[in-house]
């Protein structure tokens, strides 16, 4: 292995990873993850509660994509996001349809009345249990899909070593608990976990240069070193292998 070949190779990933979207293309061939098998689907547990009368919200929409393939009348749909390119595009994408957005950036600050919407959703962003409850229609249902504190965790550890977990306790455990505990009824939950493959690192540089919140401070120059293990461990086994973790619960006002 030349040191200076691969450091040039990874620097380029470093440089050419997105700082928006969720377009994981470039890396197509390169690992493997089960992330889209899970023993449940978000789309059709949403399905099975949302009726077409409802007023429903969308916390952290990113995009808009997943809200808009959900096909609800626009008139009754509201969406927030807190990331201002997000927002400049679902200003875009969103608004001319007649969807209520809001800019957001906290969510124990939800800028809605009370008692407002029959559905909350919420995948894979903060909440706040309280104001969720808050904004709920009495009868309201809150319905979510979150990235477990033990996500990519092997992955992270092979590069930063010494780095504690971004999300300690974001697990379902300890996060329906928080619902429950704020006046909320379980009606179905789940957590899985799925394996997730690097076969190259390069592509796992990429990753991690994009996924910023699991792998804090990480560079290709701070972590070359770990980095070149992780290469050897490759070339010897074919590739480097972590966990998805996912977990899901509908909870009733």
């Amino acid at each position: 292995m030349n040191a200076n070949e691969l450091r040039t190779k990874w620097l380029a990933e470093e440089e050419i990873a997105p700082i928006k979207g969720w377009d994981f293309s470039h890396i197509e061939g390169k690992f493997f993850s089960e992330e889209n098998d899970m023993p449940w689907d978000y789309k059709t547990v949403i399905q099975k509660y949302l009726k077409p009368t409802d007023k429903i919200l969308d916390m952290d929409t990113g995009g808009g994509e997943f809200l808009l393939s959900l096909g609800h009348p626009y008139a009754l749909t509201s969406a927030t996001e807190g990331y201002a390119p997000n927002v400049a595009l679902c200003r875009e994408t969103l608004t001319p349809l007649g969807i209520d957005l809001r800019e957001m950036s906290d969510e124990s600050m939800m800028p809605f009345d009370d008692d407002t919407f029959d559905i909350v959703l919420n995948r894979h962003g903060s909440y706040d249990p309280k104001e969720i409850y808050r904004v709920l229609k009495p009868g309201g249902l809150f319905i979510t899909q979150q990235v477990g504190e033990d996500n990519d965790w092997e992955l992270v550890k092979l590069v930063l070593p010494n780095h504690e977990k971004s999300f300690p306790g974001h697990n379902l455990e300890k996060q329906s608990g928080l619902f429950t505990a704020n006046g909320f009824i379980s009606l179905e939950q789940g957590e899985t976990y799925k394996p997730i493959r690097f076969y190259d690192t390069a592509a796992l540089v990429w990753f991690a240069r994009v996924i910023v919140w699991e792998f804090v401070d990480f560079s290709v120059e701070t972590c070359f070193n770990r980095l070149f293990e992780v290469e050897k461990k490759i070339r010897e086994l074919g590739f480097v292998e972590g966990k998805v973790h996912r977990f899901y619960f509908v909870m009733r006002k």
